[in-house]
């Protein structure tokens, strides 16, 4: 049974969100280009007119607690559900226009979700684990929800919003890219374990080599790359079973920021710290993820309802130990074709650095608008320092300090 969606349809287009504060002394005002899914704004407005005899543009919480009972049928029972804990939470007492017209679109501002983590109500009805007769995907949507989600608020209201419209796409994509390469130039090498000891494995137009670091795709590119099957398998196993999860709750957008990020972060750091040496393999944009999404477990380990999750952590770093373990094991062994070594281990340490600062905050702000988050600022412009910085470098810290490149492939 497929899992039920707002009855109510149509849209209108933004409207200011307005909520109370912690003390519910003033009333702070957004600005939000959301897209309201559910009705027309004339019907809206009838709507609230009729708990509004006087014209006055607000309505008390007790009334609007009165049409949540009269018109809650119209609603999913957890979107009811928070709701009613806003009005609840709403010390000032009186709901304006712009306030219902906001509380009743599916995206929330920040003032909205502060409105609910600050009111006096908590979520009374039973956790989104607890209920029973779920569909095979409704299922599957609770169990990404308490992958992810740390707060019961937040879960419920994702189970009840998310449509598999789009599916997570992104990250199938990029996989079906990378092991489709593998299988190419295995069967060009005719070699599927550690590739790259053959001479033909750094001459295509993908992988990134220090004598070619001025065709400047080569630092996105390698992603599609791997050493051999033991490189890609780790890398795609941890793709998928972090990767997908996360772009269903926060999207294709903010999923590929942080992979692209991790990426080039990782092609450059290999570029200043081991200049000499290639770079293959998605582990930038793999460790960017992975970690980002360990570090939002830790810091919100006593709301994360995830089963066995200490185990899984546990087993999630023995994974991300034994891929870098191989990775720099790799890059210190006597390479095939002296003098250009084996590709690098720095880029797992590039993507560890991206998911541990931007990464976080990304995932910590589930469904509210990243350029409203000065932490996300601050990352991001150290991030663009770091970039500038690293391109600097590639153009003239190598003819100042002389290095010895190794000979094109």
């Amino acid at each position: 049974m497929e899992k039920s969606s707002p009855r109510m349809t149509g849209g209108v287009n933004s409207s200011p969100a307005v909520a109370a504060n912690a003390e519910g002394e003033e009333i702070e005002v957004l600005e939000s280009t959301d897209i309201l899914p559910v009705a027309p704004e004339d019907q809206w407005k009838s709507l609230f007119d009729k708990y509004d005899p006087e014209s006055s543009g607000f309505i008390s919480t007790e009334r609007f607690r009165d049409l949540l009972a009269d018109h809650g049928s119209e609603l999913d029972p957890h979107k009811l559900e928070v709701l009613l804990a806003l009005a609840d939470g709403n010390a000032d007492g009186k709901i304006c226009y712009q306030d219902f017209v906001n509380l009743m679109s599916n995206k929330r501002s920040n003032s909205f979700r502060r409105a609910i983590l600050q009111g006096s109500r908590q979520l009374k009805g039973c956790a989104l684990g607890e209920e029973g007769g779920l569909g095979l995907s409704q299922r599957l949507v609770r169990h990404i929800a308490y992958e992810t989600l740390p707060r019961e608020v937040d879960r419920k209201w994702y189970f009840d919003s998310y449509t598999y419209c789009p599916p997570p796409w992104l990250i199938l994509a990029i996989t079906i890219a990378e092991v489709a390469v593998f299988m190419y130039y295995g069967l060009q090498l005719d070699r599927w374990v550690l590739q790259v000891s053959s001479p033909s494995f750094l001459k295509g137009p993908l992988p990134y080599h220090p004598q070619l670091r001025a065709q400047a795709w080569r630092y996105l590119s390698y992603v599609f790359m791997h050493a051999g099957i033991e490189h890609l398998g780790l890398n795609m196993a941890m793709q998928l079973l972090v990767g997908v999860p996360l772009e269903m709750v926060h999207g294709a957008m903010r999923i590929g920021l942080v992979y692209v990020c991790g990426v080039l972060a990782g092609s450059l750091a290999v570029s200043v710290t081991d200049m000499t040496a290639p770079v293959v393999g998605s582990s930038g944009g793999v460790y960017a993820l992975v970690s980002a999404h360990l570090a939002n477990v830790v810091m919100n380990w006593s709301g994360m309802k995830c089963q066995f999750k200490l185990f899984r952590m546990a087993m999630a770093l023995v994974c991300m130990s034994v891929e870098f373990g191989r990775a720099v094991w790799l890059r210190f062994y006597p390479p095939a074709f002296p003098p250009c070594p084996n590709p690098s281990f720095v880029a797992h340490l590039g993507g560890v650095a991206v998911g541990l600062t931007l990464g976080v905050v990304v995932l910590q702000n589930y469904e509210q608008r990243l350029q409203e988050q000065s932490l996300f600022w601050i990352f991001f412009c150290v991030y663009t320092l770091f970039v500038l910085c690293a391109v600097f470098w590639n153009i003239f810290a190598y003819g100042l300090l002389d290095v010895r490149l190794p000979p094109p492939p």
